[in-house]
């Protein structure tokens, strides 16, 4: 088991014999997250210490007093992350895996020697080449590291490095390198794409390869997406030794924010807190129907908040919750698919997202904030509809819920007692926000530490209250379940593991503070309860030996920060791989030809595209990582996606492509034949591996159907609405969704006929997209002749935007045809409203040509220019409200119900009758 495709072959290997046992289960997560090599002795203890120096640079590189500059700190990160790869990452046997070991250092080699310009000296490339090739064929042991291994560790964590020891030197010769510098970089290059063949898979590595053939052979290539070609100067260069390709965005992404998010789950986790979870979820909701299935659903919905691996998650929550799943009447593929789309979701759940989420931050140029203020919305709806998905299940099943553990409270009181604890949340948030609010401008010198001191006073009065409860143990998930544990108590048990997710969703939304730096609080509070929890419980328990409680607690501390730095390898390996490929990108200028490839297999349709990027991102997300799929298809296609829906006439807005393409990256995982999540969770389940994936994607179908939706309404990313239209949206999708997933589940009060699945999907489509009726019953715009735009820019009320349709050619001479958005105020006509928005008309015979247009006007920003041609008008008309079409929906819906219930209703006669 030393990567992700032998782990997957013990995981089918587990299929149907009752799945792995603890052990085996860990290895699982060590060698798709961690590292599957075991090593004791002084070597281990190095591998550990390296790790947690990697743990304690980015802590301090993380923290105000950090004077470090970017560029430095992503070549150290790398460094580390090449250094543990190889190390901590056996490097697979398969015969797959050994050919491209060798195969890859040597086409490379070649490769490289051909793009080298004229006195270049390439009699050494061979070497490093042949070099790596021989350390796969020597062999990688799993319980020992060999001599050839260590040296292709070092020798790439030091041309990590080079970077870092060379950077005065490098900044004076920027584009001309001398021969250290093409050593070190094809070196660097050879080895970072065998570290990522052993902490990734070969998917990436085969992916990197091709782009830099491509980067190298562009002349040889089909003439659509032909280049001139790159030399080995200018490859050096692009990805070596400058920021454009693998010390690039993706990897300083990974630098300063990934690693310390990664780092709080690790000692978050290592605290307690994913246990807390699990029990909490199932308290509250073990009793329901299908409960052990719900209760996996939200303690995947929480844990998600301190596990960024599907895998991990799936293992951690599984273990106890896939076996109470099948008590209660789930198959084992079906245990394992909830598991699964539970587990994955958590990526997408904020405050605390994915890696590509930080990216996202870089890539689309807005806060953290409004990336988790427009995710919020389609995580949500998603997670309650998985919850209804398992209502149904159960309902189809006939199941129930594991026994209460008390009688259950009278319908009013329990409305009482959630309206109360509503209140008391909402009472506490508002005066905390107020407080917090007065005491930064009262005390702006010393307001951190007030603040720290309540936080702290605050964390010892829930110790306190935790101290008196029994202390929350994993139950064995193979021991019969008597009763659930009791709500309240198993609550009050570890209310303190939220304070450190207080300090971070503080910091990154109120505050406002850097994702890195919100990360380096909150890890730094997690450290303060890590190193106080036991001592602290012990006193308060009147059970206290201070020294050893301490000395427990700092090595919980040490543990949980070095598992942190060894969940970042493969994340870092992954961030500068990707960057191989988005150097190829912009050093190529593919993207653009990609561009007119993918117009031409669309034919210019947006719908076409964004079908064709999901499958893109699902066929790279087989092999790779969330991360780099995300990096990949978003820097390929994403500028693609909103071209075209501009030449449609449909702005899309580039958070909402970026989200799309995020989505489907962790759609990957479910998917099968290579959903590695779906795999992990057959491997606790004993089910079949494909069929496990199969129901998990059916399960998903939800999550892949939101990015669609949010592409043609924004509303669901919040974008532009009120808080009243927020809330509004929010209930009518929460709807849209749970009638989407009674329709792709073949059951709503009771199974439905086809026609009622049809009607179920036409009825959720319109509460989704209720303008695409109305536009059809009455049309928003009409057409008018581009000779009378004046007039019809008289007629466009104040606000409103005027759609032309304009040709002209781009940048580079191309031919371009799109639709523009111009938004027109106040004047006493057309030509004079048209004048003040920035544009200058001309008339050539029949055509209207743009003669000028103003600088930094609205038209200059709606990308008209002169010497375009306008082609046609679209008057904006009035329209009746699209809400309008929610009556014959619900309607329709009211009908579906009837049929169902009257099925329902005669079912008990026909019962009764027999």
């Amino acid at each position: 088991m030393t990567d992700q495709y032998q782990a997957a072959a013990v995981e089918a290997e587990a299929a149907g014999r009752g799945g792995l046992n603890q052990n085996e289960l860990d290895e699982l997560v060590a060698s798709s997250d961690t590292g599957g090599r075991s090593v004791g002795g002084p070597v281990g203890t190095l591998l550990m210490l390296t790790a947690l120096a990697w743990s304690l640079f980015q802590l301090y590189i993380a923290s105000p007093f950090g004077l470090f500059n970017d560029t430095l700190a992503r070549s150290i990160h790398l460094g580390f992350a090449v250094f543990l790869g190889v190390m901590a990452f056996p490097a697979a046997r398969t015969k797959f895996q050994m050919i491209l070991g060798i195969v890859v250092p040597l086409a490379l080699a070649a490769l490289f020697m051909v793009a080298a310009k004229d006195g270049v000296a390439v009699w050494w490339i061979p070497i490093p080449a042949i070099a790596i090739a021989a350390t796969v064929v020597l062999g990688s042991p799993k319980n020992s590291i060999p001599i050839w291994e260590w040296a292709l560790a070092v020798v790439g964590a030091l041309a990590a490095l080079y970077l870092f020891f060379f950077y005065r030197d490098i900044a004076d010769r920027v584009g001309a390198p001398i021969m250290q510098d093409y050593v070190v970089a094809v070196v660097g290059i050879m080895i970072l794409l065998e570290a990522t063949r052993r902490a990734l898979g070969p998917a990436l590595m085969i992916v990197a390869s091709v782009f830099l053939m491509y980067t190298v052979l562009g002349p040889n290539m089909p003439s659509i997406i032909a280049h001139k070609g790159n030399s080995l100067s200018e490859i050096v260069n692009h990805q070596w030794i400058t920021t454009e390709g693998v010390f690039g965005i993706a990897l300083g992404v990974s630098t300063s924010f990934v690693f310390l998010f990664v780092l709080f789950g690790s000692l978050l986790d290592r605290a307690g807190a994913g246990n807390y979870f699990i029990q909490v979820a199932f308290s509250l909701m073990g009793h329901m129907k299908g409960g052990p299935a719900k209760a996996a659903v939200v303690s995947s919905a929480m844990t998600g908040l301190i596990s960024g691996s599907s895998i991990a998650n799936v293992v951690t929550t599984g273990t106890f919750t896939i076996p109470l799943m099948k008590k209660v009447g789930f198959s084992s593929e079906k245990a394992g698919a909830v598991e699964v789309a539970s587990s994955v979701n958590g990526q997408i759940m904020p405050p605390v997202m994915g890696a590509a989420a930080f990216l996202m931050v870089e890539y689309v140029g807005i806060p953290y904030f409004d990336v988790v203020k427009h995710a919020f919305l389609p995580a949500v709806i998603s997670y309650i509809a998985l919850v209804y998905i398992v209502h149904l299940e159960a309902l189809k099943a006939g199941m129930e819920g594991l026994p209460r553990p008390t009688p259950p409270k009278p319908l009013l009181a329990w409305l009482m007692s959630i309206a109360f604890t509503i209140a008391v949340i909402c009472g506490l948030s508002f005066a905390v926000y107020y407080l917090m609010g007065w005491i930064r401008p009262a005390f702006p010198e010393t307001a951190g530490y007030i603040i720290f001191v309540f936080i702290t006073s605050v964390y010892v009065g829930l110790l306190y209250v935790a101290s008196k409860e029994v202390p929350l143990e994993l139950d064995d998930p193979e021991a019969p379940v008597t009763k659930l544990p009791l709500p309240g108590p198993t609550v009050r048990s570890g209310l303190h593991f939220i304070l450190p997710v207080v300090v971070l969703v503080w910091a990154l939304m109120v505050d406002r503070l850097s994702p890195g730096l919100s990360a380096f609080w909150a890890t730094c509070y997690m450290v303060f309860i890590l190193v106080t929890q036991r001592p602290l419980m012990a006193i308060f328990r009147g059970e206290s030996d201070l020294g050893s409680d301490i000395k427990e607690g700092l090595l919980d501390l040490v543990d949980g920060l070095v598992t942190g730095a060894r969940n970042m390898i493969g994340i870092g390996i992954a961030t500068a791989t990707a960057g191989i490929i988005v150097g190829s990108v912009s050093q190529t200028g593919v993207g653009a030809a990609l561009a007119d490839v993918v117009e031409v297999l669309s034919g210019g349709h947006i719908l076409a595209i964004l079908l064709l990027t999901a499958v893109l991102s699902l066929i790279l997300g087989m092999g790779l990582p969330t991360t780099a799929n995300y990096i990949v298809v978003s820097a390929l296609l994403a500028p693609v996606i909103v071209t075209l829906g501009q030449q449609n006439g449909l702005i899309v807005p580039l958070i909402a492509v970026h989200l799309f393409v995020f989505y489907f990256g962790i759609m990957a995982d479910v998917t099968p034949p290579v959903g590695l999540a779906s795999f992990a969770a057959a491997a606790v389940s004993g089910g079949d591996p494909i069929k496990t994936g199969v129901v998990a994607f059916f399960y998903s179908l939800r999550t892949a159907a939101l990015p669609f939706l949010f592409i043609f309404n924004t509303e669901l990313l919040l974008i532009d609405v009120t808080w009243g239209q927020g809330i509004f949206v929010f209930i009518v999708a929460t709807i849209a969704m749970l009638l989407f997933a009674a329709a792709t589940q073949g059951w709503f009060l009771a199974k439905n006929r086809f026609y009622e699945t049809i009607a179920l999907l036409l009825i959720a489509f319109t509460l989704f997209r209720p303008g695409f009726w109305m536009d059809m019953v009455s049309p928003p715009y009409t057409e008018v002749a581009s000779s009378e735009l004046a007039q019809a820019a008289g007629d466009t009320p104040v606000g409103e935007t005027l759609r032309l349709r304009v040709s002209g050619v781009n940048d580079l001479g191309d031919p371009l045809e799109f639709v523009a958005l111009l938004p027109l105020g106040e004047g006493a006509d057309g030509a004079e409203r048209l004048t003040a928005a920035g544009v200058t008309l001309r008339q050539d015979g029949d055509k209207v040509i743009i003669d000028d247009v103003s600088y930094n006007s609205a038209a200059q920003a709606a990308g008209l220019d002169w010497d375009q041609e306008v082609i046609r008008v679209l008057k904006p008309e009035p329209q009746p409200s699209k809400y309008l079409m929610f009556l014959p929906a619900l309607l329709l819906l009211a009908a579906v119900v009837m049929l169902q219930r009257g099925r329902n209703g005669r079912a008990p006669r026909k019962v009764a009758a027999a």
